[in-house]
C-alpha cells in the first residue's frame, strides 16, 4: 500500500497489469493529489506483489469498510504480507525530513475501528475474527529483515509508534505535544484501519513511514500537502531501495 508521494514505486513492477479503481466494484476511488488510484499487478525482485497506488482516507467522507476494501481485497487476491507505507509527521525530534521509520505499534487516534459486527466472509479458510488480536500488529521479524537491508544500504532506518488521526487538519502543536505524551514518534492520517484489516485476515503487517515534516510546533514553516509530497518524493530512491531489500529478503 503506497502513500503519499510513494506511489511511482508501482511503475517500477516487472510484468505489469494496472487496474483503475474505478473498473473494480465496490471500491472507493481517492480524489486527493498524488494518489494514482490503480491496483498494480506484477513482480519486483523476483517476487509477486498487487500494490495500491494511492488510498482512501476517512477525512474524504469514506466509511472505515471503504477504507480498508482495498487491503481485503489484496489479501483475498493471495497476498500473505501488507507492506504498508505512510507520509508521517515527525514527533520525535531527532528525526529529519526524509527518514523512513519502521512502526513498531500504533495508537488508534481516528475515532473509529472496523465494525463490530462478525464478518464471515473477508477471505481465507476461516471466517475473519470479529475481535482482533493486535498484540503484535507489526511484525518483529519483518521489521529485523527492513533493519538488515537498511543497513545493507548504508543507512539507519528509524522505529516507533505511529499516530493514525482523522484529518484532514495537521495537528495543533497541543495535539502534537499529547501525542509525546502517549509515546508517538510520527502521526499520520491513515494506516491503522488497514493494518487491523489485514491482521484480522491473517496478513503479516510491515510498515514504513516516510517522515515529510516536522510536526506542529516543532519546525519554523507552514504545513502543506505539497511540501509533503515534495519530501516523499526526495525519499523516493532509497525507500524504492529498502523495498527492494525486503523483498529479496523475503523472498
Amino acid at each position: 500500500m503506497l502513500g503519499s508521494g510513494l506511489g511511482s514505486y508501482a511503475d517500477t513492477l516487472e510484468d505489469r497489469v494496472v487496474v483503475p479503481y474505478p473498473e473494480i466494484p465496490h471500491m472507493a476511488g481517492s480524489a486527493i493529489e498524488g494518489h494514482a488510484g490503480n491496483l498494480v499487478f506484477g513482480r519486483a525482485e523476483g517476487v509477486p506483489v498487487v500494490a495500491m497506488q494511492g488510498r482512501v482516507h476517512l477525512y474524504e467522507g469514506h466509511s472505515p469498510a471503504d477504507v480498508v476494501f482495498g487491503v481485503r481485497l489484496m489479501i483475498r487476491c493471495g497476498a500473505q504480507v501488507l507492506i504498508v507505507t505512510n507520509a508521517a509527521g515527525g514527533i520525535n525530534e531527532d528525526f529529519v525530513v526524509g527518514d523512513l521509520m519502521a512502526i513498531e505499534d500504533h495508537v488508534n487516534l481516528t475515532g473509529t475501528s472496523l465494525g463490530g459486527r462478525h464478518e464471515p466472509d473477508l477471505g481465507g479458510t476461516t471466517p475473519a475474527p470479529q475481535f482482533v488480536d493486535m498484540t503484535a500488529a507489526y511484525d518483529p521479524q519483518l521489521r529485523e529483515i527492513a533493519r538488515e537491508g537498511a543497513h545493507a544500504l548504508g543507512f539507519n532506518l528509524r522505529e516507533g509508534v505511529y499516530a493514525g488521526m482523522r484529518g484532514p487538519a495537521y495537528e495543533t502543536p497541543a495535539e502534537i505535544r499529547m501525542l509525546r505524551s502517549l509515546g508517538a514518534h510520527a502521526v499520520g492520517m491513515s494506516t491503522v484501519l488497514e493494518v487491523t484489516a489485514a491482521r484480522q485476515l491473517g496478513a503479516r503487517v510491515l510498515g514504513i513511514s516516510c517522515i515529510t515534516n516536522k510536526a506542529a510546533g516543532l519546525g519554523t514553516e507552514e504545513l502543506s500537502h505539497q511540501d509533503v509530497k515534495h519530501a516523499a518524493a526526495k525519499a523516493h530512491d532509497r525507500f524504492c531501495s529498502l523495498l527492494g531489500a525486503v523483498l529479496r529478503r523475503i523472498e
